[in-house]
């Protein structure tokens, strides 16, 4: 094996939460699925998401410099599904998305946040894009833990509690 397939099999084990990465190019909804996300102040609250140069809202985010992290739950694997299968504003057609803050934001994410674009920095194949949170939108119910991607496959989070029963 490669250090390129090594690299791959290893970072297969670690479970990254589920995202879809939108926004928009003109009035179309644009967007990407995404597991490199993670916090990075609390002041100002921002976060840091990894946009792969060649997926195709890559360029759309940065021009238009605003942007949406939704948390898919894990009853949205069809959220997956069209972002992987379809192509350009269909992707958005299987789920309810609402626009009233500029971004698609999807109906009942676990969470969803408006970010502006402070930031992109090259990271290689990748670009790091730096958001500063405008606005957060929570899931009415927080029932059953976020949906997780882990050795190319979708998983629920599960609380250790379950685990025990």
């Amino acid at each position: 094996m490669s250090i390129f397939d090594d690299f791959r099999k290893a970072m297969g084990q670690f479970a990254g939460a589920v995202t879809a990465i939108t926004t928009t190019d003109g009035d179309q909804p644009v967007g990407l699925i995404a597991t490199a996300v993670c916090s990075l102040s609390a002041e100002p609250p921002s976060i840091l998401v990894c946009v792969n140069r060649s997926a195709s809202a890559h360029d759309v985010i940065i021009r238009n410099g605003t942007f949406a992290v939704n948390l898919l739950h894990p009853s949205q694997c069809e959220v997956v599904e069209s972002f992987t299968k379809l192509k350009g504003p269909e992707r958005f057609n299987s789920s309810s998305w609402c626009y009233e803050s500029g971004v698609p934001m999807l109906d009942k994410a676990c969470v969803s946040m408006r970010c502006e674009l402070k930031e992109a920095m090259d990271g290689f194949s990748h670009s790091i894009m730096v958001g500063v949170i405008k606005e957060i939108r929570f899931r009415e119910v927080d029932d059953e833990g976020c949906l997780l991607w882990r050795g190319k496959g979708l998983h629920c989070a599960v609380p250790m509690a379950e685990l025990a029963r």
